[in-house]
């Protein structure tokens, strides 16, 4: 989907070659001009790729990252409008499409284990030439793993700097006194009594060269959690909440062109599939109904409706011939078989091996099933291909992988697809991956009109890759005290990250991808495993699964069920121990002060008692990058079985960007796990899941929803570094829940998700 394996590899030979010569650093250092890739409309101006400024006054800033929910296009302009002096009522956003100006260096140099396997080392820096250069070179703005504010907080802070001292510049030359006699606030230049707005400033400020360095405010823009009292107004209220109040927010599904078909889709099941039975005929009588268009694994029919369409293939019955489909028994048994006799890879180790080799005192088993993202909105993309050059209309988190795999399907050169980047109704990673858009513009250049294509729910999940399943035998040596001196975590699990590149970076197709992977170790699959504690002598070992089947990423990856294993297991050891759960982690953070305020922090918020004698309460905490998260879960047995009450949760994400936004991540993040902690997981048989509507994946409903509150510390950490708390609650929120019932009912649940198991 995005750049080659080929070209990839290329470049690691180069740089692993030649890493300390003259030709490596030529090419890294070679000065590059990207042209703007947003120009500015009628008395428009721009100011660098970031910000434009309109004779009223109006201020638009680009966001170069997609909005699926978690705020992105008000937390970059919030920032925009901080830096710049803007009125917050005169911003707009304007999506970004992929550039070189915009390229995120943060998640290349993250995920450069992926993109440049042989020697990845010498790319894991962001701010090192080798990440940046890669991501300018293939426009790779990729919206994933919470990195939008590392990513582009610096560059649109720099830019709005530069813009106000441009403003400045112009003001001062009109009134005739220095600009450093100036100050800028609320959309205004002020001097004195004088006042000018933006706009009449902003034709000769954009004529003048901005300053290097660009002068940045003291302060980054930052909320503290006790600046807000309850019911207090919004400082930043999210620019896109008004359109999705009233329905105007448009996303891919509500596009509507002249002229245009509507597509349903039948997909293969997963596994090496191909079409293998059509009755065309059976369509014939429907009015409106056009064709079918066959795809190496889909079949799919276009018609003048969607519903038209559907039914066409309803009664078409495709029948699909598969040789390896996927299956769930088999799954569990490839995890076995892993655990007994795989051959592990060590990848981390603290102290002395010796301390933790051998059977261990205490071994316990933990298993997570497969997963799917559950997304409310189903893929959708429209697509329009006239004298070889394709426009497409979709959500995506990858836009220039997308515009690379469509170009391919067509058979046209990438600079010949224009993609219109549209928001997504929630995507938890799903939309990393966008065949959906390869397949819409092939069916527009078959039709030769426009195209719409929407999945039914029932084909969304066909098309879906779940969340790697896993199983880890956690096993210690616990001092006198209870507490472990050796902690060994064995983790059978593919290798789901590596998987995921292969095919996102390399294109290879899902089993050639499985394939590659199976055997090799993957950190980045077992992000998290490392817990927070204090522990002399730790040990992660990694045992590839090769499980039969593909695998994706989704909202907390590998934290999903590393923070399970962890959590669940010393909340064993802390009652093995006879102690209480909450001293017992405690006693093991003194090198841990933020993650010790939390813990003890959300014990006061629930009014904590110790998680014993049946008080249905259960403790958990996690740490992601330089975010923390403790949670407390308060759990019930009633006549209809076991429900969760409460949800209450303390975070520490260092300086707060927006603080309504910060808490509904947190929130939305807890429900969503527990969505995972209690469903999310279909079955597979011959590569077919078996759920077909959300209902079928006994997701929590509103009624079944807990009280949720969430409270942020005012951390004293580094003021530059702002954590993205999209993902912490997803990871506490499983083991919280898992200790809860086992406070309530006395059992354990080992297996995600958790009523998986009979009690």
């Amino acid at each position: 989907m995005a750049p080659s394996r080929r070209s990839v590899s290329r470049r690691g030979i180069l740089i692993g070659t030649l890493a300390g010569g003259g030709l490596a650093v030529g090419y890294l250092l070679r000065p590059r001009r990207y042209p703007l890739p947003l120009e500015p409309g009628r008395d428009e101006y721009a100011f660098g790729a970031w910000i434009k400024i309109a004779g009223d006054g109006v201020v638009s800033v680009a966001v170069p990252q997609v909005e699926m929910g978690q705020g992105v296009t008000t937390l970059l302009p919030q920032i925009v409008a901080h830096e710049l002096g803007a009125d917050w009522r005169q911003v707009a956003v304007e999506p970004a499409p992929a550039s070189a100006l915009y390229a995120n260096a943060v998640l290349a140099a993250k995920w450069a284990p992926l993109w440049m396997p042989a020697v990845p080392g010498l790319a894991e820096a962001p701010e090192g030439f080798i990440a940046r250069r890669w991501a300018e070179d293939h426009r790779f703005n990729v919206t994933a793993d919470g990195t939008s504010l590392a990513a582009y907080e610096g560059p649109a802070r720099a830019a709005a700097a530069s813009a106000r001292a441009l403003l400045t510049q112009a003001a001062a030359a009109r009134w005739n006194v220095a600009p450093e006699e100036c100050e800028v606030a609320g959309g205004l230049v002020i001097h004195g009594d004088k006042r000018l707005n933006f706009g009449p400033l902003a034709a000769q400020a954009a004529s003048f060269s901005p300053p290097d360095p660009p002068p940045l405010r003291a302060e980054p823009m930052s909320e503290r959690p006790g600046e807000f009292l309850p019911g207090a107004p919004l400082r930043y209220p999210r620019l896109d909440l008004p359109s999705k109040v009233d329905g105007s927010w448009t996303f891919a599904g509500d596009v509507r062109l002249p002229d245009m078909l509507r597509a349903a889709i039948r997909h293969a099941p997963i596994g090496t599939s191909s079409l293998s039975g059509l009755d065309e005929t059976a369509a014939r009588g429907l009015r409106g109904f056009r064709r079918f268009v066959r795809g190496p694994d889909w079949v799919a029919a276009l018609a003048d409706d969607w519903w038209t369409a559907e039914s066409a293939l309803t009664r078409a019955a495709p029948r699909f011939r598969v040789a390896r489909g996927s299956d769930s028994g088999e799954v569990d048994r490839a995890l076995d078989d892993a655990m007994a006799l795989g051959s592990p890879t060590r990848i981390h180790l603290t102290g002395d091996s010796n301390a933790i080799e051998g059977g261990l005192p205490t071994q316990i088993r933990y298993e997570v099933a497969p997963a799917v993202h559950a997304t409310i909105e189903t893929a959708s993309a429209t697509a329009r291909y006239e004298n070889g050059r394709l426009e497409l209309w979709v959500g995506t988190q990858a836009p220039e992988a997308v515009r690379t795999a469509a170009a391919h399907a067509t058979g046209i050169a990438a600079g010949d697809v224009l993609l219109y980047p549209m928001a997504i109704g929630g995507s938890f990673d799903r939309r990393l991956e966008c065949d959906h858009a390869a397949q819409a513009a092939v069916l527009a250049k078959e039709a030769g009109r426009p195209v719409q294509l929407t999945l039914s729910r029932r084909q969304e999940h066909f098309a879906t890759f779940p969340r790697a399943p896993a199983v880890a035998v956690m096993a210690a040596r616990p001092d006198a005290e209870g507490r472990p001196i050796g902690w060994r975590a064995r983790i059978a699990a593919p290798a789901a990250a590596r998987e995921f590149g292969r095919r996102f970076f390399s294109g290879d197709a899902p089993f050639d991808a499985l394939d590659a992977v199976a055997r090799t170790a993957d950190p980045l699959a077992l992000e998290g495993a490392v817990p927070a504690y204090a522990v002399p002598n730790l040990a992660v070992d990694h045992v590839p699964a090769a499980i039969g089947l593909p695998t994706g990423r989704m909202r907390g990856n590998a934290h999903g069920y590393t923070a399970f294993f962890n959590e669940s297991f010393v909340d064993e050891l802390a009652h093995q121990a006879g102690r209480e759960p909450l001293s017992f982690r405690m006693a093991m953070l003194g090198h841990e002060p933020r993650l010790a305020e939390c813990l003890q922090r959300a014990a006061s918020l629930a009014q904590w008692g110790g998680g014993g004698d049946h008080s249905g309460q259960g403790i958990a905490c996690h740490v992601i990058g330089e975010g923390r998260i403790a949670l407390v879960a308060s759990a019930r047995r009633d006549e209809n079985g076991v429900r969760v009450d409460k949800l209450s949760a303390v975070a520490d994400i260092g300086r707060i960007v927006n603080l309504d936004i910060a808490r509904q991540q947190v929130e939305g993040g807890l429900i969503f796990g527990l969505g995972l902690a209690l469903g999310c997981s279909p079955n597979y048989t011959g590569g077919r899941p078996d759920g077909e509507r959300l209902s079928d994946l006994a997701l929590p409903t509103l009624a079944d929803c807990p009280a949720v509150e969430v409270e942020f510390v005012d951390s004293a950490a580094d003021p530059a570094d702002p954590a993205d708390p999209g993902e912490l609650g997803v990871a506490v929120v499983a083991p919280a829940v898992a200790n809860a019932l086992f406070s309530a009912t006395g059992l354990r649940f080992r297996r995600l998700p958790l009523f998986a198991e009979d009690m």
